[in-house]
C-alpha cells in the first residue's frame, strides 16, 4: 500500500510550513491536523483550516486523504482561524441569566438607594423574570446535554461580539421591565395570559425540535440527514420549514415582547429574527444542495413566505 506525502503551505504567502511523509492513505484531515500540530504547537487542530485551494473551502475533519482529488504527493493550504474557545455558548447564556436577575432583585446602584432590593408590585414583572430565566436555563442545559455541535469551539473574537449582543440586550430590557416606574401592558391580564401561552408553546416547540435534531446525529458523528416530523406534534412544523427551531425561538420572544410590552424586547426580537433568518436561509440552501430529494414545500423559517 502506497503512502502519501503531504505538503502544507501557508494559504496567504505560499510558504512551506510542514512536510509530512509516509501518511496513511486512509488518514483523515483531523489526523493530518494532529500531525501538523506536532511541528507547530501554536496552531492546535481547532485553529486550523486546511484547503485544497488557497481560496477554497475548508476540508472537513472526516474527509479521507485518498478520497480527495490529490495525487500521492498532496498539497494542502493552511489558514489560521484564530484563537478558539470551547464552551463559549455557556458564557453567552449564563451572562443574560445573571444580568437580568441583578435588575430583578434591584441590587444597589441601579435604580437609586430607596429601591435597593425592593420588589415590583406587578405580577407581569415576576412572570417575565421566570420566563427569561427559564429560557436561558433551558439553553444552558441543552448546550450541556442535548446539542451535538459540528464544531466544538468558536473563534475568540466571536465571544466578544456574541456576549455584547446577549448581555447588552439582557441588561437593556431588564432595566425597563424591572424599573420602579414600569407599567403593565395595555390590556392587562388578558394580554399577559395570551403572551404567556405563546411563550410556553414556543419554548416546548423549540425544545422538541432540538431533541429531534439531536436524534438525527449519533454521538460522535457529524452525519447529516434530512429532518422529518416525528410523533411529537411540535415537530410537524418540519413539513413547512427547514429550521422550525428558529421559528419557535422567534415566537418565544414575540410572546415575551407582547407580555412585557417593552420596546427593547421588541427590538431584540427583530434583531434576532433577522439573524436567524440569515442562518435559516443558509441551512436551507445547504439542505437543497446536499439532498436531491429534499421536500420542495419547505421554506427556511416562515411557512409559505420566507
Amino acid at each position: 500500500m502506497k503512502h502519501y506525502e503531504v505538503e502544507i503551505l501557508d494559504a496567504k504567502t505560499r510558504e512551506k510550513l510542514c512536510f509530512l511523509d509516509k501518511v496513511e492513505p486512509h488518514a483523515t484531515i483531523a489526523e493530518i491536523k494532529n500531525l501538523f500540530t506536532k511541528t507547530h504547537p501554536q496552531w492546535y487542530p481547532a485553529r486550523q483550516s486546511l484547503r485544497l485551494d488557497p481560496k477554497g473551502k475548508s476540508l472537513k475533519d472526516e474527509d479521507v486523504l485518498q478520497k480527495l482529488p490529490v495525487g500521492t504527493t498532496a498539497t494542502l493550504y493552511f489558514r489560521d482561524l484564530g484563537a478558539q474557545i470551547s464552551w463559549v455558548f455557556l458564557t453567552e447564556y449564563a451572562g443574560p441569566l445573571f444580568i437580568y436577575l441583578l435588575f430583578y432583585f434591584r441590587v444597589p446602584f441601579i435604580y437609586g438607594h430607596k429601591y435597593d432590593f425592593t420588589s415590583s408590585r406587578h405580577t407581569v414583572v415576576h412572570l417575565a423574570c421566570i420566563c427569561h430565566s427559564f429560557h436561558y436555563i433551558k439553553r444552558l442545559l441543552e448546550t450541556l446535554f442535548v446539542h451535538r455541535f459540528s464544531h466544538g469551539t468558536m473563534p475568540l473574537r466571536n465571544i466578544f461580539k456574541n456576549c455584547t449582543y446577549y448581555w447588552g440586550f439582557a441588561a437593556w430590557m431588564a432595566y425597563y421591565i424591572n424599573h420602579p416606574l414600569y407599567t403593565p401592558p395595555t390590556y392587562g391580564a388578558q394580554q399577559v395570559k395570551l403572551a404567556l401561552a405563546i411563550f410556553v408553546i414556543c419554548q416546548l416547540g423549540n425544545f422538541s425540535i432540538h431533541m429531534a435534531l439531536r436524534d438525527l446525529r449519533p454521538a460522535g458523528s457529524k452525519t447529516r440527514k434530512i429532518p422529518y416530523p416525528t410523533k411529537n406534534p411540535f415537530t410537524w412544523l418540519f413539513l413547512l420549514v427547514s429550521c422550525p427551531n428558529y421559528t419557535y425561538e422567534v415566537g418565544s420572544w414575540i410572546g415575551f415582547a407582547i407580555m412585557t410590552q417593552c420596546l427593547p424586547v421588541a427590538l431584540f426580537s427583530l434583531v434576532g429574527f433577522t439573524q436567524m433568518t440569515i442562518w435559516a436561509k443558509g441551512k436551507h440552501r445547504s439542505y437543497l444542495k446536499e439532498f436531491r430529494d429534499y421536500p420542495p414545500l419547505r421554506m427556511p423559517i416562515i411557512p409559505f413566505l420566507l
